[in-house]
């Protein structure tokens, strides 16, 4: 048995499965880790399709080190960790499926490692229900193959917090330290005001109980992740505070914003509802989300009445705060966003609903579990009806932007291109092309720098039917495809080649 300083922690091994000799011993409380992990990467490659294309935001981040296309335009808000993360892939095959596939393998070893961190501190049932319950939603496996930084910052918060709290259990524990230091510098590696916003907890805690060496992991890691992304701020955007301003003004300024029903409005599998209108999703979409706060409480009542209070309210400050920018003070909502909550909270959740159904000598209560199975089949049902709408609409996107970019080709814009308009980054993505805005979030040209590119380089603007092109654009031909004009540029004079 260890003791913590404050006492929160006694009997850490109390859960920890019975020391067995050999490998049996070893495998006995990670095969059912492992089988969770296979299972979240099967589903994934069954259901989110490794043939689903490349998304806006995924076309920004891969192109920064792909080959089809030339780098498009980074705005303020976002950090090259994803994009350093596919670079083994992206950086030689443009197939989408291999880039899925690789991810899908990526993200399950990820769930295993995270959660292995937290054996020892909660029963191996509970991280196997907890893992089940984050991987089986319609968002993790939606965003689990793509590429892009929630599900990652979801790990690196899961990680930060297990070997955190690894530490204040065992201040001699190197690796949980290592831990610490590796979870944070993920986190600020994908996204370093998510970094900050999750680990807020446990700075306070670091700083008010004066723990030097578990403060220095955890300073060293967000600082050593987001390094790159502070050095960049002085390189290509005017200084730290410029930056963090840009990338505010692109999120719609944050300050004091209810987002809650945004947020409830996207869980009907909109992955960016900006602006968020429209009717609520049907009430069976989210019950989930309004239970899951409940069965956080019921896990805190566990762990206060088990004396291991500090180990679940950990976890589930960090969830609070890593959700409070994206509940309160944004204007708009995507459900990614709150993929490092869903993945804290899924602990003490777990522990709350295993809590409900066995009595305190292990043994079912079979009523309550039966009530809890049916839930969870339909919870269950609920999110893969969800998840299989929102790859059927993505999906479709998709295949109108290659069918544009098919279109484009035809018309004689070939690489090296340039695109403005409408959609412009990622359908200069899906066609080889370079893009180019003069206003708005991705602004980063001017007209005369267009129009000096026109005469070099087979161009076009696309616009939305009916729409008005720009002036530079008016005279030139209009065509049609998968809903997008398309108004081509005349053919260069200038030695381009197209």
């Amino acid at each position: 048995m260890v003791h913590g300083t404050n006492g929160t922690l006694v009997g850490l091994r109390r859960h920890e499965p019975a020391s067995v000799p050999g490998a049996s011993g070893r495998t006995r409380w990670a095969w059912p880790l492992a089988a969770v992990a296979a299972a979240f990467t099967l589903a994934q490659l069954l259901f989110a399709g490794p043939g689903l294309g490349l998304g806006w935001d995924e076309t920004v981040y891969v192109s920064q080190v792909g080959t089809q296309a030339p780098a498009a335009y980074f705005s303020a808000p976002r950090a090259r960790g994803i994009s350093l993360l596919v670079a083994p892939i992206a950086s030689w095959s443009t197939s989408t499926e291999l880039l899925r596939v690789y991810l899908a393998v990526l993200s399950g070893l990820g769930l295993y490692l995270a959660l292995r961190i937290w054996r020892g501190l909660f029963p191996t049932r509970v991280l196997v229900l907890a893992g089940a319950l984050f991987a089986s939603l319609w968002v993790t496996l939606y965003y689990g193959p793509q590429a892009m930084p929630n599900y990652w910052v979801a790990l690196g918060a899961l990680i930060t917090a297990g070997c955190f709290l690894r530490v204040r259990a065992d201040s001699r524990d190197r690796a949980a330290l290592w831990g610490v230091a590796a979870g944070a510098m993920l986190m600020a590696w994908m996204r370093p005001t998510d970094a900050v916003w999750g680990t807020l907890p446990l700075l306070v805690l670091v700083a008010v109980a004066r723990l030097w060496r578990p403060a220095a992991a955890l300073a060293g890691g967000l600082a050593a992740g987001a390094v790159e992304w502070v050095i960049e701020a002085y390189v290509g955007y005017g200084g730290l505070g410029q930056r963090l301003s840009d990338a505010s003004d692109i999120q719609g300024g944050l300050g004091w914003n209810l987002a809650v029903d945004d947020q409830v409005r996207s869980l009907g599998g909109r992955i960016l509802c900006r602006p968020c209108t429209g009717a609520m999703p049907n009430p069976v979409v989210t019950l989930w989300w309004f239970v899951l706060p409940l069965l956080a409480v019921v896990g805190l009542v566990v762990a206060v009445r088990a004396r291991r209070t500090e180990r679940t309210l950990l976890p589930l400050a960090c969830a609070a705060t890593a959700a409070v920018p994206y509940l309160f003070m944004i204007g708009y909502a995507a459900p990614r966003f709150l993929l490092p909550a869903y993945a804290l909270i899924a602990i003490p959740v777990a522990d709350g609903l295993l809590h409900l159904i066995t009595r305190p000598d292990g043994r079912w209560r079979p009523a309550a579990a039966a009530v809890v199975a049916l839930g969870l089949a339909g919870h269950l049902a609920v999110q893969y009806v969800v998840l299989e709408r929102t790859v059927d609409r993505t999906g479709t996107d998709r295949r109108d932007w290659a069918a544009t970019a098919d279109a484009l080709h035809r018309l004689g814009v070939r690489p090296p291109c340039l695109l403005t308009g409408h959609e412009a980054i990622p359908i200069a993505y899906y066609t080889g092309c370079s893009s180019a805005a003069t206003g708005g979030h991705n602004a980063n040209s001017t007209r005369a720098d267009i129009l000096r590119t026109v005469r070099r380089i087979p161009a076009a603007n696309l616009t939305l039917p009916g729409a008005k092109p720009p002036t530079y654009a008016r005279d030139w031909d209009t065509h049609r495809s998968a809903g997008v004009d398309l108004h081509i540029a005349p053919t260069p004079t200038g030695g381009g080649t197209g």
